[in-house]
């Protein structure tokens, strides 16, 4: 596989996202109760029709007052949550509970250990406007948008759906998604399929309705037919292995007789080969075979057709060695784990980590291989040659899964 052939991690993703827009365009929506939101994706802007909060409300207990008035004020009522409270006037003062609204003319909040009271005499601290106040239209405000079309929706989202008035949204069809393993080692049963239930578990994490559907020996006819079966089935073919330039490496083969291929290979290491097609009205991923390498081409790659593009969070932290990259040209996916401290990182691989299979050179074949790098807290992206004590940003795991 040459580098005039492959693309970009930037080109394939942008391919990704036309072929994940022209699709959602076409699924069915349906309405459903955000208390079943969570890997669900939505077929609407959701836009707030309201102020939250509505109105101004305490968060301290203590007493409200107009922070331009002068001590000592009169207090005139006790408000509660519960309470519509009237106005006050200059001069005036209300003793108020945490979550209360503020009545008209207040707009601050004394704090009780702050205040004096003298029968019906208030004297205290001199306080800003907005003292201990939630602000009516802090938290929402009217006409904005607060989730695009197209957003994965996690359970934690249905607390301000709910609290914007939202019961339900239209939410679109999951992807059907059909899981391929291909290899004679597996399918006779002489080595385990490493790849199929991590793919199942994202996938499912991401919002698509996976099926394992098995493996495939190395015989081109059988690889071809199944691909062409599971095309037809499924909305996406996700299928591991026989994307490299083996004798018996026959996915990429299969997939470019039966569809178009829109990119093949992409410039990172480890999964360098990954694939992706479109045969009939189904998108094909042919992802690498090796686990790690498989992982991380699905983060990069699989990951943005499901959720769509987003930039990852990221932690500034010291490299704790020097490493190299072997060739240049490529995005170097490096794995690392945080030492004690918290703040510096080094690459899970290298002779000094937990995994030993690199020292200067980062070694992402073996890597790839290496189930143990699971283990790893997070990758940053290496381009160039990285020296000791430089500061890299590191992907934590946590943020992407």
């Amino acid at each position: 596989m040459s580098n005039q052939k492959m693309v970009t991690r930037t080109q394939a993703s942008l391919k990704i996202a036309a072929v994940r827009d022209q699709l959602l365009s076409d699924r069915s929506t349906e309405s459903i109760a955000v208390d079943a939101i969570g890997g669900r994706v939505l077929a609407e802007s959701i836009i707030s029709e309201v102020n939250l909060p509505s109105q101004n409300h305490a968060t301290m207990d203590g007493y409200a007052i107009n922070s331009n008035d002068k001590y000592p004020l009169e207090l005139v009522d006790v408000v509660f949550p519960e309470d519509s409270p009237r106005s006050i006037s200059p001069g005036q003062a209300v003793r108020i509970s945490t979550g209360a609204v503020l009545p008209v003319g207040a707009d601050a909040v004394l704090k009780q250990e702050d205040a004096s009271v003298d029968g019906k005499e208030l004297v205290g601290d001199g306080i800003s406007s907005g003292t201990y106040v939630y602000a009516k239209g802090s938290n929402v405000a009217v006409g904005e948008k607060l989730f695009e079309n197209g957003t994965l929706l996690a359970p934690k989202d249905a607390i301000l759906l709910l609290d914007i008035g939202y019961k339900n949204v239209k939410v679109r069809s999951p992807f059907s998604v059909g899981i391929l393993a291909t290899g004679t080692e597996i399918y006779e049963g002489k080595h385990e399929d490493l790849d199929s239930a991590m793919l199942c578990g994202l996938v499912a994490s991401w919002g698509g309705n996976p099926t394992y559907e098995g493996s495939v020996p190395d015989k081109y006819e059988i690889v071809e037919k199944r691909i062409e079966e599971l095309s037809k089935k499924y909305d996406v073919v996700i299928t591991t292995g026989g994307t490299s330039v083996g004798k018996k490496d026959y996915v990429v083969k299969a997939i470019s007789n039966l569809g178009e291929i829109h990119f093949q290979g992409v410039l990172v290491r480890p999964g360098k080969p990954i694939t992706m097609a479109s045969i009939g009205s189904s998108v094909v991923f042919a992802v690498p075979g090796k686990p790690i390498g498989a992982y991380t081409v699905s983060i990069l790659f699989l990951r943005p057709f499901f959720v769509g593009l987003e930039r990852f969070p990221t932690i500034d932290a010291e490299l704790s060695c020097s490493l190299k990259v072997s060739r240049e040209g490529f995005e170097y996916i490096v794995p690392v784990v945080f030492e004690k401290d918290g703040e510096r990182v080094i690459p899970l691989g290298h002779v000094d980590s937990p995994l030993q299979i690199f020292d200067e050179i980062f070694n992402s074949s073996v890597l790839s291989s290496s189930t143990r790098a699971v283990q790893a807290d997070g990758f940053f992206i290496m381009v160039n040659d990285v020296e000791k004590g430089s500061i890299v940003k590191v992907v934590p795991y946590t943020a992407i899964k």
